[in-house]
């Protein structure tokens, strides 16, 4: 399988949401595994944009994060949003998606309480948002990555606009 996107990992401070971040201030990554595996096919990842390439002549047109800042719907979940897009047309379209090395280290933790304000509705949109991306099918005349993700816009139109 070509691979076309690689999501690296992170040490040290993990990238969590405000609700974990809470419970578990203190909890560090230091355990370095020298792995990298193909995410299986049907199977969503958090990705973050912080340690990722991707090929962008292959499937850059799916790799649009959503609009960040103030009054913008997505707030932190926009990178996670374009890897459960990309994820389902490297499916549909049967290219691979990595994760494992290289790792990055993770320095500065952002504030719980700033993100949980920019997270709120996410935290409640996932309940139908990750069901949605775990069993939307592409149809077969799905053959390019443009292609794939105009009609993943429509699904996404039709089936999440009661989100906002």
């Amino acid at each position: 399988v070509e691979t076309v996107v690689s999501h690296g990992l992170w040490l040290n401070i993990p990238d969590y949401d405000a609700p974990t971040q809470l419970v578990k201030p203190a909890e560090r990554n230091k355990r370095y595994v020298n792995a990298v595996m193909t995410i299986p096919k049907g199977t969503l990842f958090p990705m973050c944009g912080m340690n990722l390439t991707f090929n962008r002549e292959v499937i850059g047109p799916a790799m649009y994060f959503g609009l960040m800042g103030h009054g913008q719907p997505l707030g932190r979940y926009d990178d996670m949003w374009a890897g459960w897009c990309t994820k389902v047309i490297c499916d549909h379209l049967s290219l691979g998606v990595k994760t494992g090395l290289p790792y990055i280290w993770h320095s500065k933790a952002s504030n719980p309480f700033t993100n949980l304000k920019k997270e709120y509705k996410g935290i409640f949109w996932q309940e139908e948002i990750i069901p949605f991306f775990q069993s939307v099918k592409l149809s077969e005349k799905c053959e390019t990555v443009c292609d794939c993700y105009l009609e993943l816009a429509n699904k996404v139109g039709n089936d999440l606009a009661h989100l906002d």
